[in-house]
């Protein structure tokens, strides 16, 4: 099934459940009246929602359980999930790990191969698929990371990844912006990101690991993810290859000294290929492999007025969770 939410309702928007092909949905309110609130009550809520969805797809009812089906209009979509109680981000394709490190003549240390990198990202509130991001200064390096995430229920403190697998209930796309110009003055003070990574934004809609068929294999998404920037085509890394960490592993990693509520989102990191010929997932990705090539990068981080799209489609073509589609603008 596909999950979003309407702008409308407050800060956590209004629960719809969207039509396979993303063109109809229907509010889910008598089930959920927030996607937040499906998520806490997750084992009673997602076969009911998933009925809604067949219901959906058989046909073409004008209502559902008494609410009327409309015309999907992403200006109108929230975040599927507006606001999180924790997003965390990890780094799983050490590809680009291991080329960002390369280019200023840093190895790969060997603990990153069994011990996922992590942090912890702004989960306050997401940019809408088509909200503009927003930044004070195009001095500070704007870049967007074209990742997948997953959303979970409940997990308890220390879950093994085994189980872990069983709590990743939905599956989505982020573009995590960073602001890379801030981001080594932060490091270099030894406790991480705080004004280099703001908001970021999610795609059009979640949808359950069913929902992607025969590519949710090993607890990874065996697609490709697809950046255009500008109109023109960035990258299409391949998100089931060179991730050293699958997501049972990530959402383990995070649940290890603590438990994780439910609707928490966890991250893959930057989508990255050993293949550089797939293109690139973030500017830093696309300046590193022009650093080791030319001695020094050639494309500019992004500039107010560009515009990013990032989306995946499944095999046949189809749209799976609508694109993030938005603008660079000034704060």
């Amino acid at each position: 099934m596909k999950l979003g939410s309407l702008k409308e309702g407050g800060r956590d928007g209004t629960l719809v459940v969207v039509s396979k092909d993303l063109s109809r949905a229907v509010k889910a309110t008598g089930i959920a009246p927030t996607m937040q609130r499906a998520l806490e009550d997750w084992s009673n809520a997602a076969p009911r929602l998933n009925a809604v969805y067949e219901a959906l797809e058989a046909g073409a009812p004008e209502t559902i359980n008494g609410e009327p089906v409309f015309a999907v209009d992403f200006a109108q979509l929230a975040a599927p999930l507006p606001r999180a109680y924790e997003f965390v981000d990890g780094s799983a394709y050490l590809p680009h790990v291991a080329r960002v490190r390369k280019a200023r003549g840093a190895e790969v240390p060997e603990s990153f191969y069994t011990d996922p990198l992590m942090y912890q990202a702004v989960s306050a509130g997401f940019y809408g698929p088509r909200d503009p991001v927003r930044v004070a200064d195009e001095a500070f390096g704007i870049d967007l990371e074209a990742e997948v995430v997953v959303v979970t229920d409940d997990v308890p403190q220390g879950a093994t990844p085994a189980q872990a697998a069983a709590h990743i209930q939905l599956v989505g796309l982020v573009n995590d912006v960073s602001l890379r110009n801030l981001i080594p003055g932060e490091l270099a003070k030894g406790f991480g990101f705080l004004q280099s990574k703001p908001r970021s934004a999610l795609s059009p809609v979640f949808v359950s690991p069913d929902e992607l068929g025969e590519a949710w294999q090993g607890n990874k998404v065996h697609l490709p993810l697809l950046t255009h920037i500008n109109g023109k085509w960035f990258g299409a890394p391949e998100a089931g290859v060179d991730m050293q960490f699958d997501f049972a592993q990530l959402v383990a990693h995070a649940a290890k000294t603590r438990p994780l509520s439910a609707g928490t989102i966890v991250g893959s990191g930057t989508v990255a290929n050993e293949d550089t010929s797939l293109g690139a997932s973030c500017f830093a990705e696309q300046r590193t492999v022009e650093t080791l090539r030319d001695g020094k990068p050639s494309t500019p981080f992004m500039a107010f007025g560009d515009t990013v799209r990032i989306e995946m489609k499944a095999r046949d073509g189809s749209d799976i969770f609508g694109a993030i589609e938005q603008k660079i603008a000034k704060a």
